[in-house]
């Protein structure tokens, strides 16, 4: 049987986790050890199925890495990373630029601050554009550098998304953008929540299913 972390907690059911190329089982507190086990016997092809595809992502992740001439994603768009002379980094509208001579590692770390830029700008347009649709107002809109989630929307209606965002088609940022800016009236996700979002964007669900994809491709990359 598949060797599993097993964590207890005051919860009704077990549930299985596959992540980074380990198992977790989370199980009620007063289930059996043998119920437990039986269980995850029950599921051994389901998790030997998602272990393969967990460790190829991990494979992908150790090997990823930027140099010239490759290519990154911005909008939904490829574009070339190349290099230029001086010390600046940026985007001009046809590829990534970047002084010569650099290391893969911080080739990676240039492009990291050229997204951050670009995510700065066009987060913060889309933002305050759908605001004033909305009819709501953020105190703020921040980019941070979260990689499991596009973004978030405090208590005190300050937005935060991640710089990853931009690499998404603009019809992907949309979502997050409305999606987050719902959060200012409603703070959970309940069917007036869902409501205002469908509101403004109809087909809110086929782009929350297009952005999983990203989300999938972006978990066999190492942006860290």
């Amino acid at each position: 049987m598949t060797d599993y972390t097993l964590t207890r907690s005051n919860r009704k059911t077990i549930a299985i986790y596959v992540r980074d190329g380990s198992v977790e089982v989370r199980a009620p507190l007063q289930a059996p050890k043998r119920d437990i086990d039986l269980y995850v016997a029950s599921k051994e092809a389901w998790i030997l199925e998602k272990l393969a595809a967990s460790n190829e992502r991990l494979a992908r992740r150790e090997s990823f890495s930027l140099d010239y001439g490759d290519s990154v994603i911005y909008r939904g768009r490829p574009y070339p990373i190349v290099a230029k002379d001086g010390r600046r980094v940026g985007f001009d509208g046809e590829a990534f630029y970047m002084p010569p001579g650099l290391p893969p590692e911080d080739v990676k770390a240039a492009c990291v601050q050229v997204y951050r830029l670009l995510a700065k700008r066009d987060l913060t347009n889309r933002a305050l554009d759908f605001a004033k649709q909305m009819g709501v107002t953020p105190s703020a809109v921040k980019i941070n550098g979260a990689a499991g989630r596009w973004g978030s929307c405090s208590a005190q209606k300050s937005l935060n998304f991640s710089w990853r965002l931009v690499m998404a088609e603009d019809a992907l940022i949309d979502y997050v953008v409305v999606h987050e800016l719902a959060h200012i009236t409603e703070m959970n996700h309940s069917p007036r929540f869902w409501a205002i979002v469908e509101g403004v964007l109809p087909d809110f669900q086929v782009r929350r299913k297009k952005l999983k994809e990203l989300q999938r491709r972006l978990s066999g990359e190492d942006w860290e």
